[in-house]
C-alpha cells in the first residue's frame, strides 16, 4: 500500500473497549465473562468481553437474556468518564500521525494516513505501530483495517479481532469482497439483509451479479451504494470536521407504563438530557421527535418542525409533552421513550457545533 496515488485509511477498533477497560482496572475480573450494564430486569447489556461473546452475549442484548446465556457472566456499571478519558488518550495517539482523524464512537475512527506526518513508509506499519503505542499507553489491545477505502477498511479491522490487523490491498480489494456475506456489510442490516437473502443475494459476489436497475428497482435510493461497494468502490474521504445531524436520549422504564403522568415524565426527563448537550454545544434544531416503544416492542415515532430553533429548555419541553401527548393515552403499556432534536442551524462558518466525541 505505498503507491501515493491511492488513499492510505486505517479504521482502528478498540477491542471490547468498555469490557477491557474494566478488565484492566479490576484485575479480578481478567479472563471473566464481564458485562457492562445493569443485571435488572429492564438492563440491556452496554458492552461484553470476550469471554462473555463465547456465550454469545453481546451489546444491546437484555440482561436477562445474558444470563440465561451466562449464568456466571459479572455486570459492572458503566464508568462513561472514564472511557471518555482513555479515548482522549487514544485520539491523541492519533493525532502523531495525521489531522485527517472521524471519530465514529468513543472505541473507533477512522484515520487517513495517505501523508502521514511520521514518515513511515507504508499505511501497514503505521497501524501496527499506532496499535503498539496503544498497548503501551493505555493498557488496552486494539485491532486495525488498512485500505484504500473507508468502507474496505472497516469491514477488514473485523477480520483478525483481537488484537490484530489486517490490509485489503487495491489488486484484491473486489475480489475480496465478493467473498464475504453482505450481512457484514455497511449499510446492510438485518432487514437488508433479509430482502437480500430473499432475492438471492447472500454474498458479495451475488450482490456484484445484480444489475444497478434491478438494485434500484428493490433498494431505491441505496441502490448506487449497494452496486459500488460490491466492486469495493467508496469514494468517501474521512471527514475530521463531519457534523453532528441530532443529538437525541433515550430511557427503558423500569416496567411498562400506561398512566400518561409517569410517561410524560419520562418525555420531560429525555428533554432535559438533550437540552443539556444543545446548550453545550451551543447546536440549536427546529426539529424535535419523540419515540416511543410499547410493550410488544412494537415503535412509533412522531416529529414536528418548528419555524424557528429551539433554543430554551422550556420550548423543548414544551414541543415534546405535545408530541407524547399526541399518542396518550394508550392502553398498551409504554417500555421506552426518547427525546431528538435535528436540523441544527449553520453556526459561524456555515457548519454546526459537532458533539467532540473524545472529548
Amino acid at each position: 500500500m505505498a503507491d501515493s496515488a491511492q488513499r492510505k485509511i486505517i479504521h482502528v477498533d478498540m477491542d471490547a473497549f468498555f469490557a477491557s477497560v474494566e478488565q484492566r482496572d479490576n484485575p479480578e475480573l481478567r479472563g471473566k465473562p464481564v458485562a457492562v450494564g445493569y443485571p435488572a430486569a429492564r438492563g440491556v447489556v452496554a458492552a461484553a468481553s470476550y469471554e462473555a461473546r463465547a456465550f454469545e452475549v453481546r451489546s444491546a442484548l437484555p440482561s436477562v437474556t445474558a444470563l440465561r446465556r451466562c449464568p456466571h457472566l459479572i455486570f459492572v456499571p458503566p464508568r462513561f468518564d472514564v472511557y471518555k478519558e482513555v479515548s482522549r488518550q487514544i485520539h491523541a495517539i492519533f493525532a502523531d500521525y495525521t489531522d485527517l482523524i472521524q471519530p465514529l464512537s468513543l472505541d473507533e475512527a477512522y484515520l487517513d494516513v495517505t501523508a502521514n506526518r511520521r514518515g513511515l513508509p507504508t499505511a501497514w506499519l503505521t497501524a501496527k505501530e499506532i496499535r503498539a503505542r496503544i498497548l503501551e499507553e493505555t493498557g488496552l489491545t486494539a485491532s486495525a483495517g488498512i485500505s484504500y477505502n473507508k468502507f474496505l477498511a472497516k469491514l477488514a479491522s473485523d477480520q483478525r479481532k483481537p488484537n490484530g490487523q489486517f490490509a485489503v490491498t487495491p489488486d484484491m480489494g473486489a475480489a475480496w469482497v465478493e467473498t464475504l456475506p453482505v450481512k457484514r456489510f455497511y449499510g446492510v442490516g438485518p432487514v437488508t439483509a433479509k430482502k437480500m437473502q430473499a432475492l438471492g443475494i447472500e454474498t458479495g459476489a451475488d450482490l456484484r451479479a445484480k444489475s444497478l436497475p434491478f438494485l434500484q428497482r428493490h433498494f431505491g435510493s441505496s441502490a448506487e451504494w449497494y452496486f459500488e461497494i460490491a466492486r469495493g468502490i467508496d469514494h468517501r474521504p474521512v471527514n475530521p470536521d463531519r457534523e453532528r445531524k441530532s443529538s437525541g436520549s433515550e430511557t427503558t422504564f423500569d416496567r411498562d407504563l400506561v398512566d400518561n403522568a409517569q410517561i410524560e415524565a419520562g418525555v420531560l426527563g429525555q428533554a432535559d438530557d438533550v437540552w443539556t448537550w444543545c446548550e453545550r454545544a451551543q447546536s440549536f434544531g427546529r426539529t424535535v421527535t419523540v419515540k416511543v416503544k410499547y410493550a410488544d416492542f412494537q415503535q412509533i415515532t412522531r416529529s414536528r418542525t418548528l419555524p424557528m430553533a429551539v433554543r430554551s429548555a422550556e420550548k423543548l419541553r414544551e414541543a415534546s409533552l405535545a408530541l407524547i401527548r399526541s399518542v396518550l393515552p394508550t392502553e398498551k403499556g409504554v417500555r421506552l421513550v426518547g427525546v431528538t432534536v435535528s436540523g441544527f442551524e449553520p453556526q459561524q462558518g456555515g457548519k454546526t457545533q459537532a458533539l467532540p466525541l473524545f472529548a
